[in-house]
Order: structure tokens, then sequence, then C-alpha cells
């Protein structure tokens, strides 16, 4: 996985005294960073833990206090006896632990991991330090839960899959150990790494399953994936210019200085980077064209509104990161736990929603850019679909109609999911933030993107073959070297869907930014 740039690895995270930041984020649940609990946070846990247990110790007699002991949701005003309250955090994970569908990629749930360990740490959880303590050894261990993909409509948190999560803590469920994709029970796989499962005390199972942490987990890794696909959109739109023989003066930093959207300079300033001292820009000079179509005319202010929407997600979830998303949660300075409703998922479902549709736009005008390279009624005297013997090849045609479909397929996805809601519990939970559902569109939605991405950039490079003996600036020059060093011209039809899969494998391993970067910078 590529993202904006690392943070350090080679040390511990510490829950509770640094910023849980996306790039934080994947640092742990990616890269598997280490984490520890800082012992700020172990004090803070104590002493909420020592608010629920003066409420234990009244016994039948203390006051009615949610989830402590009390039922949940509809059952909320069902009163639990004190000799039965490790049942019902037990029960409640149990009966919550409803999932369905395919499991979550193993980055995504060791960053609900983490995500869920961080508001443990913040001390209005009630929990006893033991739970935050196993969170943190089952990351740097290695032991991830099997959590099924479906099953949160984003309100009282995202319950089934946090539940999931929850059964391996207290030794049931399934985990897998390390690197191997072997199913095992969760206690087993506890035991491997020299671990003991937790039997929840009152207030701990609620305090496991309340909250954000999947639609989160599964946000911030997709939102990394769509900020990095900006910066290649730059890369590999800059290259789709020249191949076309466009002109970059509509990237002149006057224009963008007189509508001064911070996303639409960055991209701007990109692309003057990139396309400075271009032999192919200087060998069309005098060509008279006055203007380019849109798609390579207006990439600072398409690709830079998606920059912001996709800077807008990330204020939002990295705000979130750092939330207490408990119900009820515990503030031990007044020795009190109060109800609310921190944990629904709208702030979130709106955020995800809005980076959903900016980045979708990056693969919108990406396959207007494609179809300029392809057809020969636009594409500035290259062949019919870039291919020398057009006819009897067919050359790039269904690329750019797999462009084409893909998408269509995100236009269909960014329908936003926070506009929908749907009442469970009886009706107690009447308006739901359908927050994981924003989260998964948003991931596929950045996979089309990329593949989009991969298919540009070979139009492209082929494009830019196809202009010699005249070479591209040195920053796109080294582009054009990395795609030809594993995807060779396309001079006769072959496969092309093997030739889009490797280099959509070069997006994602960061080669192509990693060439271009040794040549200019980018924002």
């Amino acid at each position: 996985m590529t993202s904006a740039t690392a943070t350090t690895t080679d040390r511990q995270f510490l829950l509770g005294e640094m910023s849980l930041t996306l790039d934080a984020i994947a640092d742990v649940a990616v890269r598997r960073r280490p984490v520890a609990l800082a012992p700020s946070a172990r004090a803070r846990i104590d002493a909420a833990r020592r608010v629920v247990e003066r409420i234990q110790q009244g016994g039948d007699g203390a006051p009615a206090v949610y989830g402590v002991n009390t039922g949940f949701g509809f059952l909320a005003d069902v009163r639990i006896s004190a000799d039965q309250i490790r049942d019902l955090q037990r029960n409640l994970v149990r009966s919550h632990a409803a999932g369905v569908g395919p499991s979550l990629p193993v980055e995504v749930v060791r960053a609900m991991l983490l995500l869920r360990a961080q508001v443990l740490a913040l001390g209005h959880s009630g929990v006893r330090a033991e739970v935050a303590d196993l969170l943190v050894e089952m990351l740097n261990r290695g032991v991830t839960p099997r959590v099924p993909a479906k099953g949160s409509v984003g309100a009282s948190g995202d319950l089934a899959p946090l539940a999931h999560l929850a059964l391996v803590v207290m030794g049931e469920g399934e985990a897998t150990v390390g690197d191997d994709a072997t199913l095992l029970p969760g206690g087993e796989a506890l035991r491997r790494v020299g671990l003991t499962p937790v039997a929840f005390e009152a207030k701990e199972g609620i305090s496991l399953v309340n909250g954000t942490q999947c639609m989160v987990a599964q946000g911030s890794l997709a939102l990394l994936l769509a900020e990095d696909a900006c910066r290649i959109a730059d890369v590999v739109g800059a290259m789709s210019l020249e191949a076309w023989k466009g002109t970059p003066r509509a990237f002149d930093p006057r224009i963008h200085a007189v509508r001064p959207h911070p996303g639409q300079a960055a991209s701007a300033r990109n692309l003057a980077r990139l396309l400075e001292g271009s032999a192919i820009v200087e060998s069309h000079r005098d060509c008279g064209k006055v203007q380019d179509p849109y798609s390579f005319r207006c990439m600072p202010q398409v690709h830079g509104a998606t920059r912001d929407a996709l800077a807008y997600a990330r204020r939002v979830l990295e705000i979130e990161a750092m939330s207490a998303t408990d119900n009820p949660l515990v503030f031990a300075d007044g020795d009190e736990l109060i109800s609310g409703g921190n944990f629904h998922g709208q702030p979130v479902a709106l955020a995800l929603d809005f980076a959903g549709i900016g980045i979708a736009e990056i693969a919108n005008i990406a396959e207007r850019r494609i179809e300029q390279l392809v057809n020969p009624h636009l594409s500035s005297g290259l062949p019919p679909f870039l291919s020398e013997e057009s006819g009897l090849n067919s050359g790039y045609m269904m690329a750019q109609v797999t462009a084409a479909a893909l998408v269509s397929e995100d236009k269909i996805l960014a329908h936003p999911a926070s506009v929908d809601s749907i009442p469970s519990s009886a009706g107690r939970e009447d308006h739901v933030s359908m927050g994981v559902h924003a989260a998964d569109k948003l991931a596929r939605i950045v996979d089309n993107v990329r593949n989009v991405l991969a298919i540009e950039l070979l139009c492209a490079a082929q494009g830019l073959d196809l202009r010699g003996p005249l070479r591209p600036v040195a920053a796109l020059a080294a582009a054009h070297d990395v795609v030809r060093a594993r995807v060779p011209h396309l001079a006769t039809d072959r496969p092309v869907h093997t030739d889009v899969a490797t280099i959509r494998a070069l997006l994602d391993d960061g080669s192509l930014l990693a060439a271009v970067r040794r040549h200019a910078d980018l924002e």
C-alpha cells in the first residue's frame, strides 16, 4: 500500500500521548509499527475504572446505569442483577457478533484494533487496563480477528464488526496469527503468541462494541490511497498532455492566484514543474491551437477540488480517531457516567461520502484524457487507438472501454450512503448513519480510480513512444522509463489485462512517484 509520507516506524506509537493521524494509523495497521500504552493513558483508564467499580460495589441497590447493570438498546430499561453482570457483557458480545459476508482485510482489522485501543486510552470507557493491554499486544504479536464486512448501520457504532473483534478478546470467535491466513479459534490464536483472553467485567463488553472504529479504519486506509491517487493523476495527466501535444500555459501560477483554492494551486504547481522545459511542448509552440480540451486544461481545477474534498475528509477522520465514542461515557473528575450519542457515525459518513464523490472525479476526467489519446478524431495526429497498424490491431480500443465501465460504476457508487437511514432495535435506534457503507464504497471507488489511472498511464506511455524521437521532460521521461521497464511498447495486439495489472502494481508499490520525485518535487 502506498500513501502519504510514512512516519517513523522503528519506535513505539504511544497511545494516549501521540496524535493518531491517518499516517500513524497506516504505520501500525500496514507497516506493523509497535504500539504501547502511555503511562498517562493508563492512569486515565484506572481512574475511569474506579467510577464503574464504585457502582458495582452498590450491588442491586446501585442506581441503574446503562450498559453496566441494564440491558441494551430497546432493553435499556431492563435491570440486571449484580450476579449477572459478567453474563451480561459476554452475552452482549456474542449476540452482537452477527456480521456476514467476506472478511475485512487484515490491515483494516488492525486499524480497528488500534482505534479501539485509542478510545480506551482516552479514559472515558471504564474498562480495566488489562483490556487495553490485550488490544495492544494483539497488534504487536499479530493476532487479527476475523471480522465480516457486512452488518453495521453506523449508529450505536459499528456494533457487529466490533463485536467480532471483541469475541477474540474474550477468547472466542476466529483469528489469524502473523502472515498465516489460517483461521484459528480466537482463544488458540491468543495462546499461540502467549496471550490470555479477558473475562469481561462490568461495562467492558459494551466499551468494545460502541463506536465508529470500523468505518474510520476502512475509510482512513482508503483515503490515504485516494490522496496518493491525486498525486499520480497529476503525473499521468502531464504525460498524457505531452503525448497529446497540449500546452502547460493553463498552469501559469497567475491564473491560480486569482482563484486561491489550495488544492487547485497545489495541482497547478505539480503540473507546471512536471512540464517545465519540455521539448515536446516547444516542438508545437506555433501549431495554431488556442486552447486544449477541458480534460487537459482544467486538471488543476478538477484534481484540486478533489484534493480539497479529501483534505476535509482527513480532518474529520483525524478528529474521530482521537475521540471518545462510548456510551455511556465515564467522567472520572465528576464521578459520573453520562449516556449520549458519540457513537453515531454521521460526521464520518458525510465526510466519506464526500471523499468518494471527489475521488470518483479523478477517474472521470482521466477517462476523458484516454479518449483524447485513442480517438483519431481528437488525438493531434496519433494513430487510431495508439496502434501503428490499426485495423489489423485494435491497440487500446478496449482499454478505453474498460476505463469507461469503471467510471460508470463509480458514478453508481458515489451516491451518498449517508442520505439513507433505517430504524433498528425496536425503534429505539431510529436514525443511523450508514458510515460503514460509505467507507466500503470509498474503498471500491478508489480501487477503480487507480485502475483507470493505470490504463491512462499505459496510453500516455504509448503516445510518448509515438512522438519519438522527441522525449518528454526529465521527470516524465523517468516515469515513462519505469513503465517501459515493466511493460513493452504495444507494437501488435496482446492481452491488455496483464499490462494493466502490471502498471497497477507499479502505482501501488510507489515506483512511479519515486522515479518522478528524483527530478521534480510533488505536493
